[in-house]
């Protein structure tokens, strides 16, 4: 069964789906642009690594030590002794444990010179919650936009905050960032919602190169379809994380004309 939603599904943005879903993602970009940028360009998957105690990690269970008093052998013997009052009792409390995260990301590379013509990120959690994982990719970010690599920035997340752009105030269920090197520090930005299908752009590539169309729409649904998300998504619950009021009653009315509730 397709995808119900002409845009963004927000059932896929529950944790427990988002990490394959980000992955199966980046790998079908991949797929889809390599056999149109070929021979001059190559798109890679990269990953980004690093370590984060922002409260998000797992935490790593350790079994509590019992520690055991050797009985006297002759309480005889101790009775005229004088002995202490216990410690306070212990809490159990838990630390912060370190966390190594990976994040895909794509490098539109040129196949002669290896240089990175574009990244495309696809932002994470992480990426929009204040702490290690946005310091990592702003870090990033920054890196990218000083340099001559254009940038396309994917946020199909509505939770947690924006990246950082000047005109603060657009407000938006979903973005997509379209930086090109030659054009900074004006960008393209597509604000969209949920009731809207996800934009399409050109893939910005060298000057004179003939730019392909990205329909991220039609690989994301295509994602959906061949991961199945159809068994495991129940269309009855409302998605993780919840709604606005705004979109609650749009979102109801397009599950009940789809036969799903």
């Amino acid at each position: 069964m397709p995808s119900p939603f002409p845009g963004m599904n927000p059932y896929l943005e529950n944790p427990a789906l988002w990490s394959e879903f980000h992955n199966l993602l980046i790998s079908s970009i991949s797929q889809k642009l390599n056999p149109i940028l070929r021979p001059k360009y190559r798109v890679a998957i990269e990953q980004r690594v690093y370590q984060t105690t922002d409260g998000d990690s797992l935490l790593v269970g350790v079994a509590d030590v019992a520690v055991q008093k050797h009985q006297t052998a002759n309480n005889q013997e101790t009775e005229n002794i004088a002995v202490a009052s216990p410690p306070a009792t212990a809490l159990t409390v838990t630390i912060p444990m370190p966390e190594t995260v990976k994040e895909t990301y794509l490098e539109v590379r040129d196949v002669a010179t290896r240089e990175v013509v574009t990244v495309i990120e696809v932002l994470s959690p992480k990426n929009k919650r204040a702490g290690d994982g946005r310091q990592a990719y702003n870090k990033k970010r920054l890196r990218v936009l000083g340099s001559l690599s254009n940038l396309v920035e994917i946020d199909l997340l509505r939770n947690g905050k924006p990246m950082a752009i000047l005109q603060n105030d657009i407000q938006s269920n979903y973005r997509i960032l379209v930086s090109r090197s030659d054009f900074r520090p004006k960008a393209d930005l597509y604000a969209f919602n949920l009731q809207n299908p996800i934009p399409s752009f050109l893939l910005p590539l060298r000057d004179t190169s003939e730019e392909p169309i990205f329909d991220l729409q039609t690989i994301l649904h295509d994602v959906y379809d061949r991961a199945s998300y159809d068994l495991v998504i129940d269309y009855t619950n409302d998605p993780v994380p919840a709604l606005s009021d705004t979109d609650q009653h749009w979102f109801d009315m397009l599950l009940q004309e789809n036969a799903l509730r």
